[in-house]
């Protein structure tokens, strides 16, 4: 879907961001005569660029709170049913073991691109990005950038995308009689890699039934055009899904929309590290945003001549404590300073261990024991965030324009990272007082 700050991110958030009409442009007006052609004639969105997010939807009038942002009929869909219905129906219908739907519509938007002026879906097509800031596109350098956690998950989704290319190599060959170049070069890594961005980054969730020319994955996929258009925004509230009624898929606005105001629908609760791997954007002032600490990094601040840390560490991964530990725009979360306590006890204290994780106390030096533990967390994740944004400007150096936007969504996290960080430390100091704190000096191991 449409990204929020995806080329204007480097620059200064206005107050009131400026915007100018997209609706005269070639793309748009085909675009629009052509979902006119499929039922779809509301004109109280129209495309616009926004000095703050890119291209958007802005609203021609008013749109008062529980109204109707926008009613795409079903015409429009694009779903693993519009392509069982196509010219690749009869391929997918025959080939063994079945497509998976994820495949079944990337293989069907590769078919268009490549058929140009001849897809019936070429409007649609014409709009879409040519490339995506996902982590499937980033390079080593780029993904050695990311925190730890996130990293991982960016070799995972990369690594996902070249072994789906490479197991359907032969579905791909079979549709050579389709296509007028080798199959090889249509279906490219490249080319299914831009699919399965456009479908992982733009489809609207709509549950279909098994077909039983489909494998068993579940299939909830719908391309949305123009719908798609719409941009995040983590304080909006929208309802939406697909009306059995009118079939259409609708969306409402809860709170409404001012009068050449950019209109917004929210993707989720997610925070940052997730929008950027999911949808491959960030979200300026998002009140989700987190920093993870993993379990390498947690054991930096840990004693390790504690004899009881292996045991320890086994009672929090049983009781589900070594998972989102996190610090937050309101400083360390509950679930970090409980298991941080924890760790802290002393041979002595074994009792507490179940008590620890319902959130009780158990003596004042532990519990400074347990921030300072805290503040060691943070020196160390802040001195990895300021290793990765001085190799990120080393990068940014000669870079063409693919790997700038892809730079630039990394440094956004990681800036956002060394703020909640900075904040967390302000947080466990005031928490530690009267006893002085200097967070940026050497903080000494726990226990």
């Amino acid at each position: 879907m449409g990204h929020w700050g995806r080329r204007s991110r480097k620059k200064k958030k206005k107050r009131t961001p400026e915007s100018q009409t997209l609706c005269h442009e070639s793309i748009f007006v085909e675009l629009r005569r052509w979902l006119k052609e499929r039922g779809f004639r509301s004109k109280l969105l129209i495309p616009a660029h926004f000095s703050d997010t890119g291209r958007g939807l802005m609203a021609t009038s008013p749109i008062m709170a529980n109204e109707m942002l926008i009613s795409l009929p079903e015409q429009c869909l694009l779903t693993t049913s519009t392509v069982l219905r196509s010219y690749l129906g009869e391929y997918i219908k025959r080939w063994q073991p079945p497509v998976s739907p994820l495949l079944a519509l990337c293989a069907f938007l590769i078919a268009e691109r490549h058929a140009g002026s001849l897809s019936k879906w070429k409007p649609y097509i014409d709009v879409l990005p040519q490339t995506y800031t996902c982590p499937a596109y980033f390079t080593d350098d780029v993904i050695s950038l990311l925190p730890t956690g996130l990293r991982t998950k960016a070799l995972d989704q990369r690594e996902r995308v070249w072994e789906l290319h490479f197991s359907a190599v032969a579905f791909f060959a079979s549709l050579q009689p389709l296509l007028h170049e080798p199959a090889e070069t249509v279906f490219s890594h490249d080319a299914l890699r831009w699919a399965w961005c456009s479908v992982n980054t733009r489809t609207v969730y709509m549950k279909h039934p098994q077909s039983p020319y489909l494998s068993t994955e579940k299939d909830n996929y719908a391309l949305a055009p123009y719908l798609d258009l719409l941009n995040h925004c983590p304080q909006v509230q929208v309802t939406a899904g697909f009306n059995q009624a009118s079939r259409c898929y609708e969306i409402r606005s809860v709170q409404g929309c001012r009068k050449f105001h950019q209109a917004f629908i929210c993707y989720g609760p997610h925070d940052n590290q997730r929008l950027l791997l999911d949808y491959g954007f960030v979200a300026p002032g998002n009140p989700h945003s987190v920093v993870y600490v993993d379990l390498g990094t947690l054991k930096l601040c840990l004693n390790d001549r504690d004899k009881q840390l292996p045991q320890k560490l086994l009672f929090l991964k049983e009781h589900d404590f070594l998972r989102n530990l996190t610090f937050g725009l309101d400083g360390p979360s509950w679930r970090l300073m409980t298991a941080l306590r924890l760790l802290s006890l002393k041979p002595e204290q074994y009792a507490s261990w179940k008590t620890v994780l319902l959130g009780a106390a158990v003596s004042k030096d532990r519990e400074e024991c347990t921030i300072q533990a805290a503040l060691k967390l943070c020196k160390i994740l802040l001195e990895e965030s300021s290793m990765a944004l001085k190799r990120l400007s080393l990068l940014q150096e000669g870079a063409d324009s693919s790997l700038t936007e892809q730079l630039s969504v990394v440094e956004f996290l990681r800036r956002e990272e060394q703020a909640i960080l900075g904040h967390s430390q302000k947080i466990l100091c005031l928490q530690r007082q009267p006893l002085p704190c200097q967070p940026s000096s050497e903080q000494n191991q726990a226990g």
